[in-house]
This record gives structure tokens, C-alpha cells and sequence, in this order.
């Protein structure tokens, strides 16, 4: 009987099996030959989604992938196709170049402690056992990395991080293999998501903060962003680790947050979670804190995002606060680039944020020598100029003129 290949295994363009798998920057996963071929006859979109590409579309190898098909092929005895068995040779006589300073035992001990991770017959102490043998080396080491990979170790890894007795062990393992850049994608399209975004959610205060690191983690490539956001839970379970977490849960989250909110959607997404209010509460009461200032700066580049600002009580205060007397300097610079953001969109914020006295403050940036940051100081000066100042002796002449607008947007 014909043992049947799991739809993953075969590209969306020739059907057939992979022997290369890559990702585009759509985040889908093709055969290089296949997807080679597309973008050599003129293509720019995505074949899936038809999506525009940008002119030159990075393909990112899918290591994890093209290990579980190997692995897959040699566990079912499987005759693949003559052009598949050398591209696979090829890899694994790279890939043994790469471990050649590991003898062929310690290989084999990786392989066994994998095994004993996926069997579900394993005791949960002899997986924990098995974690921990795990943590040290894939930490310090990137060959012992490449290896555990190329083992199927992260689906036997993240098979574990959905037991809450070996959850927080697992966690630890799957952020030291998302370390390397080869590993962000594949670990994402390998469906590490679904565990760490759970684990995110309800697991113990340990595992809460490290899936907020793995996310950062995975979010430093680019075409994550995008995947980590759409995914369900995984913005609001950061956002409520942001609310309820203890300090370094709150930090990771917010760090999380920054990385992913350079995305435009994630940007909205984060809005729509509540996280302004709870970031501004931050942003005021820990004063080490950084992060939270630099995601108000972000969210302030969208319209959502400066309206939730404009709209939440003392916001302006908050901001103006740390623009002048913040500390490190660099959130002063955060907190200066969220308010030339919102006060060049809000005449009323603007009249707040001059009251607040920053104006004097803005004429210490102009001189900065950071081009970004002079100009964020000249468009919020601007801005405050143009504004119409209710404490003004002029405002007595025009009576109610513009008063409306001229309020603080603040709920009763």
C-alpha cells in the first residue's frame, strides 16, 4: 500500500515533493526549483495570495521542513524521485561538514534524546531528563543547534511545550534554537505558534515571559511579523501579559510589542487590544522603563493609534512628562517623536502639550545630531506654533471660538 505524503510536504506550484523547500516573503513555502522558475518568467506576486513582491524576493530556506522530509522518506521507506535523493545528500553532506567536530556518537545521543521527547510511551521524567540535557549546549552551541534541528528535535520540542510539567524546560530549548536566523521561519512554519502563543496565555509566570522573548525572537525576520500578528491570541495575550504579568513579564511583553508594531497591521492590532492605556500607565510608573515609551511612538504612526492616545486621559501629561525630565535619553527621543506624531494630526493635543511646556524642551533636540530626531524636534515646534493657545490674552476676543476642538479629548 501507497504510504501517503502529508500535503505539507509538496509544493503548491508542481504538486510534487520538495527537495528544497524555501519561503517567500508572503510567508508561504514553495520548492526553489518551482518558485525559481515563477519569478524568472517576470511574476511578482505571491502564486497563493497574489500579493505584490518586492523586485528582488529573498527565498528563505525552511531548514525545519526539509528535514521532516527527509526524515519522513527514510522512517517510511519511501523511493523518492531521482532528483530528490542527491539535492537531500547534498544537504546532509553540508550538514555533516558543518557537525564534522562532533563525533558520530554524540550525533546519535542527540538523535536518542529526540526520540525519547516524540515517543509518547517516554515518561514525563525521563522527557524532562531529556529537556535538560537539551538547554545547556543548544544555548552556547550553534553546530549542537544545526544538529538538534536537523534531528526533528523541534517538533519533538514543541510536542513537550504544550505539557505544563515540561512546559517551561521545552520553552527554554525552542528560544535557544530560535537564536539562529535559519530556524525563525521554519519554526513558525513548523507550527511553533500554536504552543507558545497557549503557553503566552495561561501558562506559568516563567513560561508567559519566555514566549514573549521567543516571539521577539522570531519577529527579528521580517516575514514573521506579519504571520506572528494574523495569528489569533498572540497580540492580546501579549498585550495582557503587558497588563497582569509580573515586571520582567511586562518587559518582555513590551519589547515583543516594539519588535512586531514595526509591521503596519500589528500596529492597529495592538490598538484594537487595549494596549495604549495599559502602555501610558506604564510609560508613567516605571520610569526604567523604556519599551513602553518606544511602542507609544510606534502606535502614534498610525491613525488608530494616535486617536487611542488623544483619547485616553492624561496622555498628554504622561508623554509631556518624559519629554522633559525622562530618563535615559532615548525616551525622551521616543516620547519627542510621539508627540510631534500626534500633535502634527491634533490642533487640541498640541494646545495640551504646549501647556504641559514642552516647547522649551523641543529647542534642546534641535541641535541634536541625529537627523530623525532634529527633524521629530522641528515638525513638534512647528506644530506648537500653529496651535491656537487657549491661555493666550488673544483667546478673549473670539469668545468661544474653536473651543470644542480645543479640549483635551479626554473621556468623562
Amino acid at each position: 500500500m501507497e504510504t501517503q505524503l502529508p500535503e505539507d510536504f509538496c509544493c503548491p506550484i508542481s504538486h510534487e515533493i520538495m527537495s528544497d523547500p524555501v519561503i517567500l516573503c508572503s510567508g508561504y513555502t514553495f520548492d526553489r526549483s518551482s518558485i525559481q522558475r515563477w519569478l524568472d518568467t517576470g511574476h511578482r506576486t505571491c502564486p497563493i495570495t497574489q500579493t505584490p513582491l518586492p523586485p528582488r524576493p529573498s527565498l528563505i530556506p525552511n531548514y525545519a521542513l526539509r528535514s521532516l522530509i527527509s526524515h519522513f522518506a527514510q522512517a517510511h521507506h519511501i523511493s523518492l524521485s531521482p532528483t530528490l535523493p542527491a539535492t537531500i545528500a547534498a544537504s546532509a553532506t553540508t550538514a555533516a561538514g558543518t557537525h564534522q567536530s562532533y563525533p558520530s556518537s554524540q550525533r546519535q545521543k542527540v538523535k536518542q534524546l529526540v526520540s525519547t521527547l516524540a515517543s509518547p510511551e517516554s515518561s514525563t521524567s525521563s522527557k524532562f531528563d531529556a529537556l535538560s540535557l537539551l538547554r545547556r549546549p543548544s544555548k552556547y552551541d550553534v553546530n549542537f543547534r544545526q544538529i538538534l534541528t536537523d534531528s526533528g528535535g523541534a517538533s519533538a520540542i514543541l510536542l513537550c511545550a504544550s505539557d505544563p510539567q515540561l512546559q517551561d524546560s521545552a520553552l527554554s530549548v525552542l528560544f535557544n534554537l530560535s537564536l539562529d536566523d535559519d530556524n525563525k521561519v521554519g519554526l513558525v512554519a513548523e507550527g511553533a505558534l500554536g504552543p507558545v502563543v497557549a503557553a503566552l496565555s495561561s501558562g506559568s509566570p516563567v513560561a508567559r515571559a519566555l514566549c514573549a522573548t521567543i516571539i521577539t525572537s522570531l519577529a527579528i525576520v521580517e516575514v514573521n511579523k506579519g504571520t506572528i500578528g494574523r495569528y489569533p491570541g498572540a497580540v492580546e495575550s501579549l498585550v495582557e501579559l503587558l497588563r497582569d504579568g509580573n515586571l520582567k513579564g511586562k518587559r518582555e511583553a513590551a519589547t515583543a510589542l516594539s519588535t512586531l508594531c514595526s509591521f503596519p497591521d500589528n500596529k492597529r492590532r495592538a490598538v484594537d487590544a487595549g494596549a495604549v492605556p495599559i502602555l501610558l500607565a506604564l510609560a508613567a510608573a516605571e520610569e526604567s522603563m523604556e519599551r513602553p515609551v518606544e511602542v507609544l511612538s510606534l502606535l502614534s504612526r498610525c491613525a488608530e493609534g494616535r486617536e487611542a492616545i488623544r483619547n485616553c486621559r492624561g496622555g498628554v501629561q504622561v508623554l509631556s512628562r518624559i519629554l522633559k525630565d525622562g530618563r535615559p535619553q532615548s525616551r525622551r527621543e521616543h516620547a519627542l517623536a510621539a508627540l510631534s506624531s500626534i500633535c502634527s494630526h491634533s490642533e487640541s493635543f498640541a494646545a495640551a502639550a504646549k501647556r504641559e511646556g514642552v516647547y522649551e524642551s523641543c529647542l534642546e533636540f534641535i541641535g541634536d545630531e541625529n537627523g530623525k530626531v532634529k527633524r521629530n524636534a522641528s515638525i513638534l515646534i512647528q506644530a506648537l506654533e500653529r496651535c491656537f493657545d487657549l491661555n493666550s490674552p488673544w483667546s478673549s476676543l473670539n469668545g468661544s471660538f474653536r473651543r470644542d476642538s480645543m479640549e483635551l479629548m479626554e473621556p468623562a
